[in-house]
């Protein structure tokens, strides 16, 4: 198995915006590669620690992962040389300040004539100070990235904490997926702990038998190690979602162990004979799980159509593991009784037990007298949840479900309000001509775009070319603050000319112009912002540059890591929705595969989209908004929760044969047979998601607590809604043309119990 090291990017290599992205990379390279750290301490401007600060930066630097480090102690002050017409360097001091006044006037110049790198080094309001350090491209997207952050990066940081008292802020993309990744690592082992411990302990408490909670683990244990195999056969990284597989393998693979064994503690009651009762459980109960599974995994198989490569892997790999654990279920639990002694007479008390007796007979109760009320009930629910639909709200941010309890999160939010952000968006132009960058005319539109960055408050000051064209009128006029600007058209010859004799210049240039002089860079770091708020702003500038470019003479498009995973999340949603309808139609298809009839179809469909209406309803009266943790919900909700109306509608329609086609009895006879087994599964399904919710990430969370409410709306939907149907439409559905032989016969009528 292996991690995954980069973003993950939620739309197809050809999709436009990729492109895009794609052709920056081959001109300036990995925009990802970069890791800050700040500090917010006035104690830093004393000789002692700022000297140590600078120090760290060349600690730092001196790492064979490390491309280069850009710290205050590294500042070049740019000088005009008169002699020989250039443009020279020099450090911002000579040597280590040994007292306040020498760093005071330190601090002067580096805050009030040194504009070009403020926001860059420094916050002139706020005086917090930051380092910039580049990450080598060929490691940022390797295992050796995570390596170096967790071990030697990290503890540099924390001595450095510990002998200055200063407290060190980090951030960066390297940096944030490094320690996002490390959380998905240690939260999928204690997931799938966690989720063997509480769906051992339901089942216990339902079975109250060791013997049938051992052979239950067993089965899901061998399910989880197969699914780990699964994904390392492949050669799948282990992402946000593909860590929640194992987990689910156990709260999917619970249920069927319990039909499994449930049936077979039915049959030994009722006739004590242990290979009839196997035989049966594979017979009777091996069939309709086998559909139940199969409708799981096609709700998990829908996502191989989204065209997202971490979805598509996610639903491979996910429907996969369903079918294996109920083949796992099917052979290994039969076996192992084979092999045991009948149950003793305690391990069947849980059959007869009064509470569940009870809630068997409010259910009959309810259904029989009160299907009124639980028809006025379904109108009021959907309406009300239709008024919460409308009132959803689309999401998403590269940290949007990153966890907010974790001190990286919180370093994300002080670089925003000091910086600006972190996630960086970038604007290429293309001049359509080799060295068309440096003309003035050009120069000059990317100043207004610039302007226009700056008034977008999301958005941090801009870095392009133009600071350093300005800088060098700054330089030329003696290093006077007040010319940081653009050369007029009367100075701008004389710049120009000390400019391209400058050595230093021209690796300066390097970062923000490529090696034709044809393709220049705006960078600027955006904001923790959703979709809605991303599309007003790239709204805004591409109006901006609307006005400035010329269309024939300048090529401008807008890309970067935070545009591309928002675009992806977008993209996503809308695909998800496919994937949903798809889902349900895949599901509808199975149904008429199964009881050959459309009207059969519908009485089943409408309770498992109901619980689906509810959520959506939830999540818009109580803000949480539709992105692609949330949307996945729908699909696995309404996979799992179909299960229950197979397992009723195949009794139900082995109690119409067995009861001459009279349907009260036959509805009756299915919801006492199939209310036990649906209620027990139902409830480790509640649980088992519900261990989600402890989760530090955002998205497990929604994903956790939204399918534990969809599911029990969803057995709720099953044993009220569904048999109120059929007892409604009886003299619709109850004949042999409309309920005709299943094309798979999933639960076969009772033998007779004196067989041998």
């Amino acid at each position: 198995m292996r991690f995954s090291y980069v973003e993950a990017n939620l739309m197809p290599k050809d999709h436009e915006v990729n492109i895009q992205y794609n052709k920056f990379l081959e001109l300036f390279g990995e925009e990802g590669n970069v890791i800050v750290i700040g500090v917010k301490d006035s104690t830093v401007f004393t000789p002692q620690k700022f000297n140590n600060w600078n120090k760290l930066s060349k600690t730092i630097n001196d790492f064979e992962e490390i491309d280069y480090t850009i710290s205050i102690g590294d500042i070049k002050k740019l000088v005009r040389d008169d002699k020989n017409k250039k443009f020279v360097t020099e450090p911002l001091y000579d040597k280590l300040p040994s007292s306040n006044d020498e760093l005071s006037k330190i601090k002067k110049d580096l805050f009030e004539n040194l504009p070009f790198y403020n926001n860059i080094l420094y916050n002139k309001d706020t005086e917090t100070i930051q380092t910039v350090i580049y990450i080598r491209r060929d490691v940022v997207n390797t295992k050796a990235r995570s390596e170096f952050i967790l071990k030697k990066f990290n503890s540099t940081i924390a001595q450095f904490e510990k002998d200055n008292n200063l407290d060190v802020r980090v951030s960066g993309m390297p940096y944030i997926r490094t320690m996002n990744a490390n959380n998905i690592m240690k939260e999928m082992y204690l997931f799938v702990l966690l989720s063997l411990g509480v769906t051992a302990l339901i089942f216990f408490f339902f079975f109250k038998s060791f013997r049938a909670t051992f052979i239950t683990l067993l089965v899901v244990i061998i399910g989880v190690i197969w699914a780990f195999g699964i994904i390392g056969w492949f050669r799948f990284e282990i992402t946000v979602l593909m860590a929640l597989i194992p987990p689910l393998v156990i709260v999917i693979g619970v249920p069927n162990a319990v039909f499994f064994i449930n049936k077979y503690q039915q049959e030994i009651k009722n006739h004590g004979n242990q290979a009839k009762s196997l035989q049966r459980v594979i017979t009777k109960i091996g069939s309709a799980t086998l559909m139940t599974n199969i409708t799981t995994a096609s709700g998990f198989a829908t996502f191989i159509f989204t065209k997202s490569k971490m979805l598509v892997e996610f639903g491979a790999v996910a429907s996969i593991n369903i079918i294996v654990i109920f083949f796992l279920a099917l052979f290994i639990i039969p076996i192992i009784y084979s092999f045991l002694s009948v149950p003793k007479d305690k391990h069947l008390k849980h059959l007869d037990r009064r509470w569940m007796g009870g809630i068997v007979n409010w259910m009959e109760n309810t259904v029989r007298n009160h299907r009124f009320t639980i028809y006025s009930t379904t109108v009021v629910i959907i309406i009300a949840s239709m008024v919460g639909v409308y009132q959803m709200k689309l999401s998403g941010s590269i940290i949007d479900d990153m966890p907010k309890d974790k001190e990286f999160y919180s370093d994300i939010k002080f670089f925003e309000e000091e910086f600006g952000g972190i996630m960086p968006l970038e604007i290429l132009v293309n001049t359509k001509e080799p060295k068309g960058v440096m003309n003035m005319s050009v120069l000059k539109k990317i100043e207004k775009l610039n302007e226009t960055i700056n008034e977008i408050p999301e958005l941090s000051k801009p870095i392009s070319v133009v600071n350093l064209v300005k800088y060098s009128k700054q330089a030329f006029y003696s290093g006077l603050p007040k010319y940081y600007q653009l050369p007029s058209s009367q100075d701008k010859n004389y710049i120009l000319s000390y400019a391209k004799k400058s050595s230093n210049n021209t690796t300066m240039l390097e970062n923000f112009v490529d090696s034709t002089g044809q393709y220049t860079r705006i960078t600027t770091y955006m904001k923790d912002v959703g979709t809605t708020k991303m599309e007003d702003i790239e709204e805004r500038l591409k109006a901006r540059i609307g006005s400035v470019f010329n269309p024939e003479k300048q090529e401008v498009s807008i890309t970067g890591k935070a545009l591309v995973f928002l675009k992806g999340t977008k993209y996503l949603i809308n695909n998800l929705v496919l994937s949903l309808s798809l889902a349900i139609f895949l599901i509808a298809v199975f149904m008429a595969f199964m009881f050959r009839s459309f009207k059969m179809i519908l009485i089943s469909i409408l309770p498992n989209i109901l619980p689906l209406l509810i959520t959506a309803g939830l999540m818009g009266y109580f803000g949480v908004p539709l992105k692609p943790s949330t949307i996945l919900v729908f699909s696995i909700a309404f996979g799992i929760s179909v299960d229950d109306t197979i397992h009723f509608l195949a009794k139900y329609r082995q109690e119409l044969q067995a009861n001459n086609w009279q349907v009260k009895k036959s509805v009756y006879a299915a919801l006492r047979e199939t209310g036990v087994s649906m209620f027990y599964t139902s409830i480790v399904l509640f649980f088992g998601f519900l261990v989600f919710t402890i989760s530090s990430f955002g998205g497990t969370q929604a994903l956790g607590g939204l399918v534990s409410i969809t599911l029990l709306f969803a057995m709720t939907s099953n044993l009220l809604l569904l048999p109120s149907l059929l007892l409604t439409l009886e003299s619709k559905i109850a004949n042999k043309e409309t309920l005709r032989e299943p094309t798979i016969a999933v639960l076969p009528l009772d033998d007779e119990t004196n067989e041998e």
